[in-house]
């Protein structure tokens, strides 16, 4: 049985240039989700959710400067200890996912295929936020 402290032992890549692509990620996501503090609707704790993602792949110093971070830092720690996330973050989600999804499929995309190719991982997506994204108990 995994220990809860083993979850945030990074496996950090062998491949250079696979460790380079996963920190540029999670620098990217680690952007986005301060963008999102600063911009009403963009979400913060799911791009910052990616971000640790990226980092557990290829920094533990990446990852433990995130997960100890005073604002973020608990709820990520609690995500990934399988917590969850505050509910106010998974409205947000399912409400971002919902509204660009939608955006895309009516309004920004022409071709067909690439219409339901969209449609269907847009559902995919919302489906796992709603069903294996457990929200935090308060």
């Amino acid at each position: 049985m995994k220990e809860k402290n083993d979850i945030h032992l990074a496996k950090e890549a062998r491949n250079p240039l696979l460790r380079f692509l996963w920190i540029s990620a999670g620098l990217l996501f680690v952007g986005l989700g301060a963008i999102g503090v600063f911009i009403p609707g963009l979400p913060t704790t799911p791009f910052l959710i990616l971000a640790a993602a990226c980092f557990i792949r290829s920094s533990q110093k990446l990852y433990n400067w995130l997960i100890r971070n005073k604002r973020f830092g608990p709820y990520l720690k609690d995500y990934r200890e399988g917590k969850g996330i505050p509910k106010k973050a998974k409205i947000l989600a399912v409400s971002m996912i919902i509204i660009f999804g939608c955006y895309s499929v009516f309004f920004a995309i022409e071709d067909p295929t690439l219409k339901i190719v969209i449609g269907v991982l847009v559902l995919v997506g919302l489906l796992y936020v709603l069903f294996k994204v457990p929200v935090m108990k308060t």
